[in-house]
């Protein structure tokens, strides 16, 4: 075969478009016209898929993030049983705080603890080489997923943004009242600030293994924020979100998602995310005009999953009414699946909600 020739085929397969950049989720993200709204679920792989439990079996789940072949398979079960238009990477966002010196396990019934809370200590200094080597695992979970996964359906990765894994550094533990956490936050503002900027550090170097291993889009959790004030979310933890999407963004779209945080969406557009995602407590069309974004992800309310799916069908078909077929939006939970959801009903979601849409 002639260079000539090799150098014809060559440039006849670099051309052909990535069947990914067709796929819905992202043409939905780019705000383009698709054949139905894509949808996808948050813990889309986890408890309440029986799946899910035989595979993990008695592993600790520390054990279990860390594992990216048992990790992958969990991501790609979870796709192929529900039929949704992108994956999840499977993963926790607190192992990340683990380069820091931070004593994490998961315990059963109870969820993460970390057993030595920041509290204004020093703590270990972010070393990048480090913290690769530490979280070196998610880069192999990621290249399973994909060799795993069929080759049209997006992979999205994840991570917790600066304040809501202060927060849960902070904590120790799940909170409702955050008292820890704003303590630390009023009380010594230098040690808070400085903790936040070495999340950020960290939190860059997780997402840029994940983007470098091949994820599609990344999706920044900040479950917590919506703790603070609209004030004190400008003060104590925009600053670092907008530092860390600054770093982030341009390689994949980035979704920034948070929970109770209405009160802050003159600010979120002001973070530098490409997409925003509400939770199931905003009005989705009123959010999506308040916050002014080419595309908007959310936000069926979690729990009506537990009901007979003629509730489910009905809530679902008001809010797709709602949205009348504009494109751009990204079909989600408001939050994530509850472990106690019958796995038939999200199933039949899903195929609702593609269904219902096809053709748009």
């Amino acid at each position: 075969m002639s260079t000539t020739t090799k150098m014809s085929i060559l440039s006849e397969k670099t051309s052909i478009p990535d069947p990914k950049q067709n796929s819905v989720f992202l043409r939905a993200y780019r705000g383009e016209r698709t054949d139905h709204t894509p949808v996808w679920i948050y813990r889309q792989a986890g408890r309440y898929l029986p799946e899910y439990r035989k595979l993990k079996g008695s592993t600790p789940s520390l054990e279990f993030f860390k594992n990216p072949d048992m990790a992958a398979q969990a991501a790609v079960d979870a796709q192929r049983i529900l039929g949704t238009d992108a994956a999840i990477l499977f993963a926790d966002l607190l192992p990340v705080l683990e380069p820091l010196g931070f004593d994490l396990d998961y315990i059963p019934g109870s969820g993460p603890h970390i057993a030595n809370p920041f509290r204004g200590q020093p703590f270990r200094r972010f070393a990048g080489a480090g913290a690769e080597e530490a979280l070196g695992y998610i880069r192999d979970t990621v290249r399973n997923t994909i060799s795993e996964l069929p080759g049209d359906i997006p992979l999205i990765g994840f991570a917790g943004a600066p304040f809501t894994l202060a927060s849960y550094a902070s904590e120790g533990e799940s909170s409702k009242t955050f008292a820890q956490t704003k303590r630390l936050m009023f009380s010594n503002e230098t040690a808070w600030h400085a903790f936040l900027s070495d999340l950020v550090d960290l939190v860059t170097t997780y997402v840029d293994m994940q983007v470098s291993a091949g994820v599609d889009a990344i999706q920044i959790f900040d479950s917590w924020a919506g703790c603070l004030s609209a004030g004190n979310y400008r003060r104590f933890a925009m600053p670092h979100t907008q530092r860390l999407m600054h770093r982030i963004t341009g390689r994949v779209p980035v979704i920034y998602f948070g929970t109770g945080n209405s009160h802050m969406f003159s600010d979120l557009p002001s973070t530098g995310a490409d997409l925003l995602a509400v939770d199931w407590r905003a009005p989705l069309v009123e959010s999506w005009e308040q916050l002014g974004c080419v595309a908007i992800q959310g936000n069926l309310d979690p729990a009506l999953l537990l009901t007979d799916f003629d509730i489910v069908r009905r809530y679902t078909h008001e809010l797709l009414a709602s949205v009348a077929r504009r494109p751009g939006h990204i079909f989600n939970l408001g939050h994530g699946v509850l472990p106690q959801t019958p796995v038939d009903n999200v199933q039949r979601l899903v195929a609702l909600v593609q269904h219902s849409t096809s053709g748009r």
